[in-house]
């Protein structure tokens, strides 16, 4: 089998190279405007910058080493994100910095599967393929206008993209590995480490019923073009409906397994108090009487038009514009208040993209009175499921869907 060392050193023509080094500062976009969330802890604004990692766009840059990058609102205007301004999340600071393309194999077993087997790119790339379009988003999204302020990443808006994904069903690799009766969940592993041994490797699962599902993919391409390094090249997990701890980068290792998996982030993080949140799909294999994991998105908005603090005209038309998205149930309704949420107007929805795919949205009113004026939105998806007014607090500051809310001041 194939070290990871080898592919991280691998020196093929193939190899794709980034060239950075984590010990230091990346390349940051001078004097451009920070464009920080309102609400965020003051220390998160005091180290926050807008940089560019190789091949990115200057994205705002919450930590380096690892590198979590978020993505400006102003690419949030079209329901795909490029992607070169697709958000970064790292879990473990020890990444690859060169993968040999022929030379990555993944590797399909456990003692759950009959035939464990390996799969090249070229292989995988011969296999029926699958596209879909998208939103992953990081289960602690907005966790730095949660308040009180709660640990972790302190993400605004950014944490999150759409992307038509292309690649693999995991079922038909399961297929060819043949599960056995027993197997109960699927592990995940990628190439990314921890810097200190007594730092536990970021590996999930996921059960055996979502493995299954026909839109869990395992992808290569994303947008059209290979995957982008710093999301996951050369081919991730693609898990439609759940936040992206279950989307794993660089994928290196899928088993089946016979018994839950007990790794820490399954068993101790990325968990939610039983009974707070009314998601439908439940890991029942990793739930305790206290704590289940954090499986599929709320439904949730967010206004990209107008922008917080703008200035509009009184008697003119203003246009409130932006994006919806749920699990994958669909998006029944936008609704939006122009009173502060007293009363709300359905809102005019764009083309469907996919069940699991932002939407677009537009409402326009026209504004008569001077002064201060609160616009928030409310999204309703077919399962009756809609965002709330007040926070469900839990410990890691997951699931905040509160109703958008954009302050503008009519002059």
């Amino acid at each position: 089998m194939l070290s990871r060392r080898t592919l991280l050193t691998g020196a093929a023509s193939g190899a794709v190279s980034l060239g950075f080094d984590l010990t230091r500062s990346s390349a940051s976009a001078e004097n451009a405007p920070l464009p920080l969330a309102e609400g965020l802890p003051a220390g998160a604004r005091e180290v926050a910058s807008l940089e560019a990692l190789p091949g990115k766009a200057p994205l705002i840059k919450l930590t380096y080493r690892p590198p979590n990058y978020e993505t400006p609102l102003s690419y949030f205007s079209e329901p795909l994100t490029v992607n070169e301004a697709f958000f970064v999340r790292y879990h473990l600071a020890d990444i690859p910095t060169k993968i040999d393309p022929d030379a990555w194999r993944l590797t399909i077993g456990g003692d759950g599967a009959e035939r464990p087997f390996q799969v090249s790119l070229a292989e995988l790339k011969a296999m029926p393929a699958v596209e879909l379009t998208a939103v992953l988003q990081c289960s602690g999204a907005r966790r730095g206008l949660v308040a009180p302020h709660v640990p972790g990443v302190q993400w605004g808006y950014g944490a999150m993209g759409a992307a038509k994904w292309r690649g693999v069903r995991l079922k038909d690799l399961l297929s060819k590995a043949g599960l056995k009766k027993e197997a109960v969940e699927i592990v995940l592993d990628g190439m990314d480490g921890p810097v200190l041994d007594k730092t536990p490797k970021f590996v999930k699962s996921i059960p055996l019923w979502k493995a299954l599902d026909d839109n869990v993919l395992i992808a290569y391409e994303m947008n059209g073009a290979p995957l982008p390094h710093w999301n996951g090249f050369p081919a991730r997990v693609i898990v439609p409906g759940w936040t992206g701890t279950y989307w794993m980068k660089h994928a290196i290792s899928l088993k089946a397994v016979t018994k839950p998996f007990a790794g820490y982030w399954m068993a101790s993080a990325y968990r939610i108090p039983v009974g707070k949140f009314p998601f439908v799909q439940h890991f029942t294999s990793q739930e305790n009487d206290a704590t289940t994991p954090i499986t599929e998105m709320m439904v949730n908005s967010l206004v990209t038009q107008p922008v917080e603090g703008a200035k509009v005209a009184a008697g003119a038309p203003v246009e409130v514009r932006g994006l919806v998205w749920d699990a994958g149930y669909g998006i029944a309704a936008a609704e939006v208040s122009t009173d502060g949420g007293d009363t709300f107007g359905a809102a005019g929805l764009g083309d469907d993209l996919g069940r699991f795919a932002f939407r677009t949205f537009g409402y326009r009113f026209t504004p008569t009175t001077p002064g201060r004026l609160v616009i928030l939105v409310n999204a309703r998806n077919r399962v009756g499921q809609t965002q709330t007014r007040e926070l469900i607090p839990n410990p890691g500051g997951y699931h905040h869907n509160l109703m958008s809310r954009v302050v503008v001041e009519v002059v």
